[in-house]
């Protein structure tokens, strides 16, 4: 048997981001492992919602107007589906997703309990496979947001059970869920709508890496955004990467981790050109 075969969870953990992160890595770690500080959504809900600052950071860079019909593709537990709630000031649609049952009753609390009920009667609460939207509807959405399951490490640092049952395998089966979502995304976006791709990890094989492999398998359906425009100070606020940007704690007074792209769809597959 291998030495690696011999690792524990959390020595797995420690080989694998020090390898990714190098000199940064004790820092950054360090960083996950200090408590998040969250901060108020917003004054115009009925009560509250509290959400890490690059969360929200997040939700605002999609392009919203009124009346447009938006979909969180993972919505739950809400934070999120609030802030585009808000944007549509009761105009619209806004259908919000999460396969989970226990998860989508969460969902639903948080909906009723903060927004008034003129923003909360075009919200929709649903509960499909994220990964299979686009078999029953496509071409639908002027905006969409996936916020994609992921391998969450600043949780995984402060929980016990899940450090010491972590493998390298998770983030390469989260990647593949992701890819999913991402192409079911794109094909239930109408011509022209725009999808906010974002995890909380810090995984390049979750973050970058899935954009990068969108451009490889789905060439010319869609381009990547100029998000510098949609959000005052966000050059400041994050790292640039390949693909999108990021926000980590060790250098963002603890907010993050978040990773975000904003793609636009400009072509469908069965257009007559391709």
């Amino acid at each position: 048997m291998s030495r690696k075969e011999h690792q524990s969870g959390e020595e797995r953990f420690e080989q694998y981001y020090s390898d990714l992160y190098g000199e940064r890595w004790p820092r950054l770690r360090q960083a996950l492992l200090s408590p998040n500080q969250s901060v108020s959504l917003s004054d115009r809900l009925l009560t509250p919602y509290y959400m890490d600052k690059a969360s929200i950071l997040a939700a605002e860079i999609l392009p919203i107007s009124e009346n447009n019909k938006v979909l969180d593709m993972c919505a739950a537990p809400g934070g999120k589906t609030l802030s585009i709630a808000l944007r549509l000031n009761g105009t619209g649609l806004l259908v919000s997703n999460d396969r989970s049952a226990s998860r989508r009753n969460r969902l639903i609390n948080v909906l009723d309990t903060h927004l008034e009920p003129k923003l909360r009667s075009v919200v929709k609460v649903t509960g499909h496979d994220s990964t299979q939207w686009s078999l029953h509807e496509k071409d639908a959405y002027d905006r969409i947001l996936l916020d994609a399951p992921c391998s969450s490490e600043r949780h995984v640092l402060n929980d016990a059970s899940e450090l010491a049952n972590w493998s390298p395998n998770r983030p390469k089966m989260l990647s593949k869920q992701q890819f999913s979502m991402l192409c079911s995304a794109l094909d239930a976006a109408k011509q022209g709508a725009y999808i906010l791709y974002s995890t909380c990890s810090i995984c390049n094989l979750e973050n970058e890496l899935v954009i990068d492999r969108l451009f490889k398998k789905r060439e010319g359906l869609f381009e990547e955004c100029d998000m510098l425009p949609y959000k005052e100070g966000l050059e400041t606020m994050s790292e640039k990467l390949e693909h999108g940007r990021i926000v980590l704690p060790d250098v963002r007074d603890g907010a993050g981790p978040l990773y975000f792209c904003l793609l636009r769809k400009t072509a469908s597959e069965n257009d007559d050109e391709r």
